[in-house]
């Protein structure tokens, strides 16, 4: 009996599930079994109805929200209309990665656990939750399930006795093959054009538009802790729309330091160029990579080299070591005993994948080219709410953005990729700075019905999206806009306080804030939101009111939620359990929605 061929479908967001995707595809190979491993909305979901052995990795994302790389899918698989016995010759197994601090906790797994179900798929196992909260991370949880998922694979398609495990020690074929040319390529190449700002379509991730940069300012005080920076790109001739609540997306480099240290470690040209031969037919090459490419600009442009390096990748890495001493370090981080040692090493104090090369030089040394794109993950794009009304601004866009800096026990201080590559560009310097972006739709959606009042509820840098949210509902006429904003002290991060001066002296505007800093009791948001609850209720139920919220996601969302709910029983007269079922019903009908970030 032919064994079948397994197919691994993910969706992911940051990155994390198409790890775990790809590591199953490895250890199915290990074992001989037939693998693919595809993003959910890139597979054509149609087929599904064919497949025999199905593995599922999927992220929770925001408030229970499928990632952006399997939203196509989540659609067709909850249609109505298919019969309850459409996948009815499939095996699958469900595993989720989430975090255990959000409400939601590995909801998109549980409910797609319950839809295959539903339509008649046979479950292997009960669903993985892998939890980030766990002190080893999600693989405390993926571990023992894969475990047990390849016993029950293994029993019912067993492997010929002549094909042997591959061990774990052993590097499977790399899937790409370099071919480095011997001299430069002329002008006419691909990665120059790829620089071109002329949009040949609607700027999207393949084809970014190269906004020019026009302002980088910084809007804290010099005394405050963190540095934040509005920047303005300049969109015009991009075709690029978008409406409040939409989000952009850009593409941030490596630092040139950074990119010369790691050809040095590697012992790689910078200068020198190659083209990329996939190992097997019928694998595209990466989207992102030009071909012919410089190594300059596979590293600068393509390898995150600055990100904190996944389990996946000391595995790979103990398999390419010739060093005895560096490869038994290694072999350690990458077995299941070994992990709480890794969390300390690597997770904990935040160390980057360069770091980790310099510190294990012999081996970094010999790590052939061919195999730095199964090592190495892409650059992921940053999102950022867009913080600006194309009503207001028509050929701008501005964000607002907070650049990630902090220590931990290593010397050098963590610095955030993007953030940090947006502050180091200078707008003023000779020649234009551009920026690859590209804008999607966001998870906040304004009313469009006239007279309708809106309360924002934006401490910090959660305002951005609701500046560009008043900036379009001012220039369209309405002026029931109710905001609740929050920062430590009102010299130093009171983001865009002029502007909101001017627009309640137009009457435009019902500005409410609070200055955590300014007295002995610390004073936040929800505060303000008990202290002014007959005017929440009133708007919330007699006059029809939308509700939104942006910002960081660890205490505030819960502390603004329970809040609402004291307001709804202080002045609505609600029990405690219909104060509940009230939120949950504005949340139902889109009245209450939230945008928030780790």
């Amino acid at each position: 009996m032919p064994v079948p061929e397994l197919l691994v479908l993910f969706g992911s967001q940051t990155g994390t599930a198409q790890d775990q995707a790809e590591r199953l595809g490895r250890e199915a190979r290990r074992r001989r079994l037939g693998c693919r491993v595809q993003a959910l909305d890139s597979y054509a979901v149609a087929n599904l109805i064919r497949e025999p052995l199905v593995i599922f990795v999927c992220a929770t994302t925001g408030q229970g929200d499928p990632p952006d790389n399997m939203k196509n899918f989540w659609r067709f698989i909850f249609r109505k209309n298919l019969p309850s016995t459409s996948l009815c010759q499939m095996d699958f197994a469900v595993l989720g990665l989430g975090d255990s601090s959000y409400a939601k906790f590995n909801f998109v797994a549980k409910k797609l656990h319950r839809r295959l179900l539903q339509l008649g798929g046979s479950a292997l196992l009960p669903p993985c939750l892998g939890d980030d909260q766990h002190e080893l991370g999600p693989d405390a949880a993926i571990d023992p399930w894969l475990e047990a998922l390849w016993e029950k694979v293994l029993g019912l398609y067993p492997v010929p006795l002549d094909l042997p495990v591959i061990p774990p020690g052993i590097p499977l074929p790399s899937k790409f093959i370099f071919q480095f040319l011997q001299e430069a390529p002329s002008t006419g190449s691909g990665e120059l054009s790829i620089t071109s700002s002329a949009p040949q379509g609607p700027a999207s991730e393949l084809q970014p538009f190269l906004a020019p940069m026009v302002a980088n300012e910084r809007v804290t005080g010099l005394q405050h802790f963190q540095d934040v920076r509005l920047i303005e790109f300049d969109i015009t001739g991009s075709g690029i729309s978008f409406a409040a609540g939409d989000v952009v997306l850009i593409q941030p480099s490596n630092s040139a330091a950074h990119t010369k240290q790691f050809c040095q470690v590697l012992g790689l040209d910078p200068n020198q160029y190659f083209v990329l031969q996939p190992r097997e037919p019928g694998v595209p090459c990466p989207p992102g990579l030009p071909q012919p490419c410089s190594v300059r600009h596979l590293v600068s442009q393509y390898l995150d080299i600055a990100s904190v390096p996944r389990r996946s990748f000391f595995e790979l890495l103990a398999c390419l070591s010739p060093h005895e001493l560096e490869r038994e370090k290694l072999l350690e981080f990458s077995s299941a005993r070994g992990q709480e040692e890794l969390y300390e090493y690597c997770n904990r104090p935040r160390r980057t994948i360069l770091e980790v090369l310099c510190d294990f030089p012999n081996t970094a040394g010999a790590i052939p080219a061919d195999y730095l794109l199964d090592l190495i993950p892409q650059i992921r794009p940053r999102a950022f709410s867009i913080a600006s009304s194309l009503l207001a601004h028509p050929t701008r866009l501005q964000i607002l953005v907070a650049v990630v800096q902090y220590q931990t026990r290593l010397k050098e201080p963590r610095r955030g990729l993007c953030s940090s590559w947006l502050a180091s560009l200078d707008p003023q310097q000779a020649g234009p700075v551009r920026v690859p972006l590209w804008v999607r739709s966001g998870g906040l959606v304004f009313p469009e019905t006239p007279g309708t009042p809106v309360i924002m509820v934006g401490p910090g840098t959660g305002v951005a999206p609701f500046r560009a949210a008043i900036q379009e509902r001012v220039a369209q006429g309405q002026t029931e806009n109710f905001l609740f904003f929050g920062c430590r002290l009102r010299d130093q991060d009171f983001y865009w306080q002029p502007e909101w001066q001017k627009l309640e002296e137009r009457g435009c505007l019902t500005l409410v804030t609070a200055f955590s800093r300014e007295q002995e009791q610390k004073v936040y948001v929800q505060h303000r939101l008990r202290e002014l609850g007959a005017l929440v209720w009133e708007l919330l139920n007699l006059r029809g009111a939308f509700f939104y919220l942006a910002g960081n996601a660890k205490y505030m969302p819960t502390d603004v939620a329970e809040a609402l709910i004291s307001v709804f029983q202080e002045y609505g007269g609600l029990s405690n359990s219909d104060a509940a079922a009230y939120l949950a019903n504005l949340q139902r009908t889109l009245r209450f929605q939230t945008e928030t970030w780790a």
